[in-house]
């Protein structure tokens, strides 16, 4: 891959976007391969848990304006349909834990993408913005979707109408990550952050992501349905039953993820 640093270790998949130079805004080549990773993660019975981030100073400055303002390029259109929109579904879709290490600036598209994720947290220096009203377009890549669940409608609508910057510890504090950890810690913890998910009972973290992404739709007699029977799925698994076990036992369970 030309645009994304792709690495599986310790049972987590190290998706990094690699396009520096324009602080990892994306282009269809870069969309394609993100899409890429992304399938591979969910394929790869190895991977249990994804960790993205940006190298260098950056996150994502979302979508790549060279791209969108070239007559030769994608239509807008294909650009979200076929780019920004299953990117962000796949995501929310992944039977495994994603985290989203923002290291730096996370822009339009770049930082919907971040909230897609399960967990993001946040360097120090990290900044979050909208930005797609500065240039009179719409939030895509699932922002409206996600934003007003994470920080209320009234926060949402600022957020996006205005496209303040707002900075990492804003951010936490509003609800929109859960996390800031200081620059020179940043690394560390939050890999660490990865391999413990990557460590835990995986299956059930995946029925506990499937019930979250309908608790906003389903009325509440649905979603106890819902509960039922996933709670039933989750009590088939291997872990669970090594969870059980190395509780009456006393010791700490070895989870496969099964």
């Amino acid at each position: 891959m030309a645009n994304i640093l792709f690495e599986v270790k310790d049972q987590v998949a190290y998706i990094v976007f690699n396009r520096p130079e324009v602080y990892h805004s994306m282009n269809h080549a870069m969309r394609l391969e993100l899409i890429e990773a992304l399938d591979a993660c969910t394929e790869d019975s190895n991977v249990r848990a994804l960790y993205l981030t940006g190298s260098g100073k950056a996150f994502c400055a979302g979508e790549d304006l060279q791209e969108i303002t070239d007559p030769k390029g994608p239509s807008l259109s294909t650009i979200i349909g076929e780019g920004y929109n299953p990117i962000v579904q796949k995501i929310r879709e992944m039977p495994k834990p994603v985290v989203a290490a923002i290291n730096g600036v996370a822009a339009g598209a770049g930082a919907n993408i971040a909230l897609a994720c399960d967990i993001a947290v946040a360097t120090a220096s990290a900044s979050f913005t909208q930005a797609f009203s500065k240039i009179g377009l719409i939030p895509d890549s699932g922002g409206t979707w996600t934003l007003p669940r994470l920080v209320g409608m009234q926060r949402a609508t600022a957020l996006m109408m205005l496209s303040d910057k707002i900075t990492a510890t804003e951010a936490a504090t509003m609800g929109l990550i859960w996390k800031v950890f200081p620059d020179d810690a940043f690394e560390i913890e939050s890999k660490k952050l990865a391999i413990t998910l990557a460590n835990m009972p995986t299956r059930g973290l995946a029925l506990t992501k499937q019930a979250l992404n309908q608790a906003f739709t389903h009325p509440f007699a649905q979603q106890l349905a819902l509960e039922d029977q996933l709670q039933q799925e989750a009590a088939q698994t291997h872990d669970y039953q090594e969870g059980v076990a190395a509780f009456l036992e006393k010791r700490k369970p070895v989870f496969k993820g099964k």
